[in-house]
């Protein structure tokens, strides 16, 4: 009798979107000057190359991690095999050390390279489980529905970043362009300077978009991995990357397209970094609720 094996269509859908974010980094932090992106000094394709390498520790690394649960679902369950999981999670963790990613100073730095290896082990992990084939694909059924339009959201919400991601202004695009600010001049909160309300290139924003679109991706199969132990991991990794990427999401949106717009004093806080904030408490109880439902998807009963 041949084994229960969650299909890998979600996954590789995951991965295939972080890598055509990857290439739009790359291509975009190549060919706009440093002065209308954030917080880089490094320009051409050096500064194309070294961005997406950040881009891979943040938020890929966070992403990457979450998927190795549905992949060691499909993987023989070796020393080698759990070896490479924990090294990809060892590795993919440094990037929580402070200076890694610093939002202040976001060129590629040696220390980079330490996070993009965790990645590299994720992404042969997935590609090693590719060699069974892709698995199947589960039925479409009424939480898809709930699926798509939280999808349809987040993704509209995040066009701004969007268009920025590809160096292009929003409020420069016919139609929408009316509905967000974009190239637009606006003060910024702290000690930023005055600058366009949405800069090009990367933002926390997008990063937030990508984690809730991989969560609800990888939350079809949830249901499908077997044993306790990787079936609540797979559950706590769903719901860590939609909360965590929903309350940065908003937060951008927040401060780009409500505050900038002076229609209200109050900011939301920075759910970035984990610390003993109200912000973290926050982030905690959001992912401690969302794991509560999503590891109700239980397994289907033995083949």
């Amino acid at each position: 009798m041949r084994a229960w094996r969650p299909g890998l269509t979600e996954v590789t859908a995951v991965w295939c979107l972080l890598a055509a974010v990857a290439v739009a980094t790359t291509v975009t932090y190549a060919r706009i000057p440093t002065a209308e992106l954030y917080h880089v000094s490094v320009g051409g394709l050096a500064g194309g190359l070294g961005r997406a390498l950040v881009y891979v520790n943040f938020p890929v690394g966070l992403i990457a991690v979450a998927t190795l649960p549905f992949v060691l679902a499909r993987l023989p369950s070796t020393r080698a095999v759990h070896a490479a999981a924990i090294a990809s999670l060892a590795l993919c963790a440094v990037v929580a050390v402070p200076g890694v990613v610093d939002q202040a100073d976001l060129d590629a730095k040696w220390i980079n390279v330490v996070p993009a290896a965790g990645v590299a082990l994720a992404l042969g992990l997935w590609a090693f489980a590719l060699r069974g084939g892709i698995g199947p694909l589960d039925p479409w059924e009424r939480l898809d529905w709930l699926r798509l339009a939280a999808a349809v959201v987040i993704v509209f919400v995040a066009l701004p970043w969007e268009f920025a991601e590809l160096g292009v202004y929003v409020s420069h695009v016919p139609v929408i362009g009316h509905l967000f600010l974009g190239a637009q001049i606006r003060p910024s909160a702290g000690v930023e300077p005055t600058l366009r309300a949405v800069h090009l290139g990367r933002h926390h924003g997008m990063d937030g978009t990508l984690c809730v679109l991989s969560g609800l991706a990888l939350s079809r199969v949830v249901r499908d991995v077997r044993g306790r132990a990787l079936h609540e991991l797979a559950a706590l990794a769903v719901a860590t990357l939609v909360v965590y990427g929903a309350l940065n999401a908003a937060n951008d949106a927040w401060d780009e397209q409500l505050w900038k717009r002076g229609w209200t004093d109050t900011m939301l806080p920075s759910f970035l970094r984990p610390g003993l904030t109200w912000a973290f408490l926050i982030l905690l109880a959001g992912v401690a609720a969302a794991f509560a439902l999503v590891r109700r998807l239980r397994p289907p009963a033995a083949a």
